[in-house]
């Protein structure tokens, strides 16, 4: 696991709390901010997947060049 998918994976968290206290005490605003957060969250953790499934397929190459 990577930054990308640790920062993501925690923006959606607060994205979500935030969303849901914003439905607790009737703010639109709140709502609309932690749903802002949960789509970054999603989009940095994306990325962070993306770099792993680099990461992996950099060193399966490797593997297979050095026999």
């Amino acid at each position: 696991m990577n930054k990308n998918q640790v920062k993501g994976t925690l923006k959606d968290i607060a994205g979500k709390v935030q969303e849901k206290a914003g439905k607790l005490v009737g703010s639109k605003e709140q709502q609309v901010k932690g749903l802002g957060k949960q789509i970054s969250g999603k989009a940095e953790k994306k990325l962070g997947d993306a770099k792993e499934t680099i990461k992996d397929a950099k060193k399966t190459i490797k593997k297979g060049t050095k026999k």
